[in-house]
C-alpha cells in the first residue's frame, strides 16, 4: 500500500528505522568515553556491553513471539544459524573491538566520522559480491570520502593519532563485510530475531578474551554503570534491532548511507558533553566523508 492509503511504504518504513539506528549508535562514542573515565578497559565494556543487550532483549523477543503464537520463528537452524553466530564471533567482536580501540587515540566524534567511511566499502562490496553496477557517481565518491578522511588526519597531526585512524578504518571495512553478510541472512529470518542471536554470539567472545586475559571488571562507580546501561540499551538493543528491520526494507548500500546520521548525532555530542573540538578543517573533512557517501545514493 502507499501512503495516499494510510500505511507508509517499507522504504520509508525502512529508512526511519536507520535513522533511528543511527542516532543510537551516535551515542556510542560518548558513552564509551564515559565509561574509561570511570575505570573499566575495552575488553570488560564491550563484555558487559553485550551480556546486557543479550539479556535484554530475548525476554520481550519470546513474550511478543508467544502471543503471537510463533515461537518457531526464534529458532534459527543450518546456514542462518551459522551466520548469525559467526555475526556475532566475528563481525560484531572485530567491528567493535577496533571501534573502542580508536577511541583511545581519536576523539568521540573523530572516531565516527572515520568509521563512516564504511558505506563506500559496503558498495564496493556489493559490486563484487552481489553483482550491483558501479557508477561514475560510485567512483567519485569514493576518493571523496577517503578523502575526507586524510583531511581529518592532516587538519592537526597533533590531535590525531594515524595509527587509531587506521584501527578505525578497519573497523569499517569488517562493518561493511558484517552488513554485506547480515543482508543475506535477512532472506531467512527478521531483525530482531538476528539481533538476538548476534548479541549472544559476540558476548562470549569478549567474556572468553577477559576471562583468558585476566582484564574482565566490573564498574565500581554509579558513572560507570550508566554508562555500561546506556552501550547496552541506547547503544545496542535498539540501534542494532532497528538496523537489521530497517536493512530488510532498503538494502545494504540504502542502509548505509541513510546512517550517516550517526557521525553528525557523535561530533555534536562530544562538543556538548565532552568539550571536543570542531575546527573548520575537521568539518570541512567530515563534510567531505558524508558527501562521498551521499553521492552512492544520489
Amino acid at each position: 500500500m502507499s501512503p495516499r492509503d494510510g500505511v507508509l511504504d517499507d522504504e520509508t518504513v525502512g529508512t526511519a528505522l536507520v535513522v533511528s539506528s543511527a542516532v543510537g549508535f551516535g551515542t556510542l562514542a560518548v558513552l564509551g568515553e564515559y565509561a574509561f573515565a570511570a575505570g573499566l578497559n575495552v575488553v570488560s565494556v564491550l563484555a558487559l556491553r553485550f551480556s546486557l543487550a543479550a539479556a535484554l532483549i530475548w525476554p520481550p523477543l519470546a513474550f511478543v513471539r508467544r502471543r503471537a503464537g510463533d515461537l518457531a520463528s526464534l529458532r534459527l537452524r543450518g546456514r542462518t544459524l551459522a551466520i548469525a553466530v559467526l555475526l556475532g564471533l566475528v563481525g560484531y567482536t572485530g567491528q567493535s573491538a577496533l571501534f573502542f580501540l580508536g577511541l583511545r587515540y581519536l576523539t568521540a566524534g573523530m572516531t565516527t566520522i572515520v568509521l563512516y567511511t564504511y558505506p563506500v566499502f559496503v558498495l564496493l562490496l556489493s559490486t563484487t559480491v552481489l553483482g550491483e553496477p558501479l557508477t561514475r557517481r560510485d567512483l567519485l565518491a569514493l576518493p571523496l570520502a577517503l578523502g575526507g578522511v586524510v583531511l581529518i588526519t592532516g587538519a592537526d597531526p597533533a590531535g590525531v593519532d594515524p595509527t587509531g585512524v587506521l584501527i578505525v578504518l578497519g573497523g569499517a571495512v569488517v562493518y561493511s563485510l558484517y552488513i554485506v553478510v547480515g543482508r543475506v541472512a535477512l532472506d531467512s529470518t527478521d531483525g530482531a530475531v538476528l539481533s538476538a542471536y548476534v548479541m549472544p554470539a559476540a558476548a562470549v567472545s569478549f567474556l572468553a578474551v577477559g576471562s583468558a586475559s585476566g582484564q574482565l571488571s566490573l564498574p565500581t562507580s554509579q558513572l560507570g554503570w550508566a554508562a555500561v546501561l546506556g552501550i547496552a540499551v541506547l547503544a545496542t538493543v535498539i540501534p542494532v534491532s532497528t538496523f537489521f528491520l530497517g536493512l530488510r526494507r532498503v538494502g545494504p548500500s540504502r542502509a548505509g548511507i541513510v546512517s550517516t546520521v550517526e557521525p553528525a548525532v557523535a561530533v555534536a555530542l562530544g562538543a556538548v558533553l565532552l568539550d571536543e573540538p570542531v575546527t573548520l578543517v575537521t568539518l570541512v573533512g567530515g563534510a567531505l566523508v558524508l558527501v562521498g557517501v551521499a553521492l552512492v545514493q544520489a
